[in-house]
């Protein structure tokens, strides 16, 4: 299994046709899931996505491949591993108003998988926790399990 120990994560980048690819073969399943998670963590953890609770769901899921931002990429042994940075575009670019996703395609003749879209679970110094899915645009796209 691939691990930010085990293969080197590429400097971010506009999106280049491959990673275009790639984003449109999980684009359904990416809206899905995200829709999906949102009224999952919304019954136990809202604050998730405390940034959207005012979006409908079509709009939460309104992005296409114009608002895929950024990507980085680390190749391993059995294929390549996207990062990405997508814009919701009902949200104003200066607030909260991106998600992070991560795909896996074997090459460009295999169809790319969708594998999570991050969400952060962090300690604060005081020991709470903030929790969050929508991210800045100022934010890292790193690498992430979750």
């Amino acid at each position: 299994m691939a691990t930010a120990d085990t293969v080197e994560l590429g400097d971010p980048h506009a999106p280049k046709e491959e990673s275009v690819r790639v984003f449109h073969q999980i684009e359904h399943e990416l809206k899905r899931s995200l829709v999906r998670t949102r009224h999952e963590y919304n019954k136990h953890e809202p604050e998730y996505f405390a940034a959207v609770e005012h979006l409908s769901d079509a709009q939460l899921a309104g992005f296409g491949a114009d608002d895929f931002q950024q990507v980085r990429v680390a190749v391993s042994a059995y294929g390549l591993h996207l990062f990405g940075k997508v814009r919701i575009p009902s949200l104003p670019d200066e607030g909260p108003a991106y998600i992070h996703f991560r795909a896996f395609t074997g090459g460009p003749d295999d169809q790319a998988t969708l594998h999570s879209i991050h969400t952060e679970d962090k300690e604060e110094v005081d020991g709470g926790h903030s929790y969050r899915a929508i991210f800045t645009k100022d934010d890292a796209l790193d690498w992430f399990d979750t």
